[in-house]
């Protein structure tokens, strides 16, 4: 049972986050065009392509003829999504695994494989159709179901929008490429409290998370009509008007900064307040057990990221060349930062620090990858390999919670700094590209301040309402099923108990 400590603390930050909803809510609309794309585009119909000849009239319809993609296209999009698979499993189970100690690599590696095989699963049956089809502003509806309707009455594939009018790919390879964003979403959260929850309550959660903040944040942030909509200025303020909540206030996120990185951070800081702190911990020195294997994994992280971000411009084009450049630069600029940051203040560079960093320099410029130049990606790289240094020391000292292995103060923090710099470097001036106009067909811009502002409201909407479900469900899970394991369980490790393996048989 959790002291009462938990939940008051936990209760105090969720209100100091409402507080801060209430603050940007209240402020003046100063969203931007209503044409402003958003990063990962809803799926479409294809247009039909012309008859060939006029059928006569006691004829049935000619059927639709099948839409032409790009082969490019979608070896690129394939491609990106076995890289986000490879970045979670092996990447991310290795990076984990090598942080907690070895009692526990198992477990922790177990949580990642099984939690992404899970949410894969529910994205074909119910996930991805309430996250991209139509519905409110908050949710989609059902009309995917199963992954149905994806073949036209003809049999031909359906198709889904990229960024480019009358450019598609087809509509099971988007839904495919955004399950794994889904999928690596609810495995980040589990390093939070990692080493002291039941794998039934792991389990139990992310289910409930996945349908209740993920798919929400994602539809607010990503589900748009397409930019074929966008014909007139009559016809894209329709098209806007049924996207999600926070495209239709200019919030910009290319790949997740708000939908995975936010999203995961909050839900994770809530469940290492709520399980409480490890057996030991300030008093028991709980150090990575093998520190290699962190390398490793940050390295397949790096690599699988360009799927991450890359992938998600959707066409094998040359804007996708500066989406790379600019993850490129800006994960090499947080290396640097945290290193020579930890060497001057700690007194030595350690190779955690740098794999940190390069983690905290992806999460950073995944909002931004496709809204900024380079510079600006290195200023952005800079910045968070600091910022989030003293967000896994000086913060989570300060604040005395048990992160495990740092999903907040590396993930929601740096997912934080990525999506308001956005704001700052997506202006021209500043070599960013501004925002495309579909109707006129030219780049624009509607200034800093304003696109800030947009920044703040997909910043702060998604800190609230991921705070708010992640506490409804580690309550009712722990009503239920109890979320975390005995002492005793804890002290002999989560590999044999919960799983009755051994990570290494010595």
């Amino acid at each position: 049972m959790k002291k009462p400590l938990a939940t008051s603390r936990v209760l105090t930050y969720l209100w100091s986050l409402a507080l801060v909803a209430f603050a940007i809510i209240a402020a003046p609309d100063m969203a931007l065009a209503q044409d402003a794309p958003a990063a990962e585009p809803a799926a479409v119909a294809a247009e039909a392509a012309p008859a060939e000849a006029a059928a006569p009239a006691e004829e049935a319809a000619a059927a639709p003829a099948a839409p032409t993609f790009d082969k490019g296209d979608i070896s690129w999009v394939m491609t990106s999504t076995l890289l986000v698979i490879l970045m979670t499993i092996p990447g991310l189970a290795l990076f984990y695994g090598g942080m907690v100690r070895s009692k526990n690599v198992l477990s922790i590696s177990m949580q990642v494989f099984v939690v992404f095989s899970l949410l894969s699963v529910l994205w074909a049956i119910y996930g991805y159709s309430v996250a991209f089809t139509g519905g409110n502003a908050f949710f989609g509806g059902f009309d995917r179901m199963f992954l149905a309707g994806m073949l036209d009455a003809a049999g031909n594939l359906t198709a889904a929008a990229t960024f480019s009018k009358g450019v598609y790919i087809p509509e099971y390879l988007y839904a495919a490429f955004q399950m794994t964003f889904a999928g690596i979403t609810s495995c980040l959260i589990v390093g939070a409290f990692a080493e002291r929850m039941k794998f039934s309550a792991v389990l139990a959660f992310v289910v409930l998370w996945f349908t209740f903040s993920y798919l929400p944040v994602a539809h607010m942030v990503w589900f748009w009509a397409g930019p074929d909509a966008y014909t007139d200025p009559a016809a894209a303020e329709a098209a806007t008007a049924t996207a999600g909540f926070l495209f239709q206030k200019g919030a910009l996120d290319f790949a997740g900064g708000t939908v995975v990185h936010i999203n995961a951070g909050i839900a994770g800081l809530i469940g290492c307040i709520l399980v409480g702190k490890r057996k030991g911990y300030g008093t028991t020195a709980m150090t990575p057990h093998n520190v290699p294997l962190i390398m490793i994994g940050a390295s397949l992280l790096w690599v699988g990221w360009f799927g991450f971000n890359v992938g998600s411009n959707l066409e094998s084009n040359a804007f996708a060349a500066q989406v790379f450049i600019n993850t490129f630069v800006a994960t090499a600029a947080a290396v640097i930062a945290w290193t020579f940051a930890e060497w001057i203040f700690r007194g030595t560079p350690t190779m955690l620090g740098a794999a940190s960093g390069a983690v905290a320099g992806l999460v950073a410029i995944t909002p931004a990858c496709g809204w900024v130049g380079p510079m600006g990606a290195i200023v952005i790289g800079l910045i968070a390999g600091v910022v989030c240094l003293f967000a896994v020391t000086k913060l989570k000292s300060a604040l005395g919670y048990d992160d495990s292995l740092d999903v907040f103060g590396v993930h929601c923090v740096g997912g934080i700094l990525g999506a308001l710099l956005t704001g700052v470097f997506n202006s021209p001036s500043l070599g960013g590209t501004g925002i495309y106009d579909y109707v006129a067909g030219t780049w624009g811009y509607a200034g800093m301040g304003t696109q800030v502002m947009a920044q703040l409201w997909g910043v702060g909407t998604t800190i609230v309402w991921s705070g708010i479900v992640s506490f409804i469900a580690f309550k009712l899970i722990d009503v239920v099923i109890g979320l975390r394991v005995s002492d005793e369980v804890e002290t002999e490790g989560l590999d044999t108990t919960e799983h009755g393996e051994r990570g290494y048989n010595l």
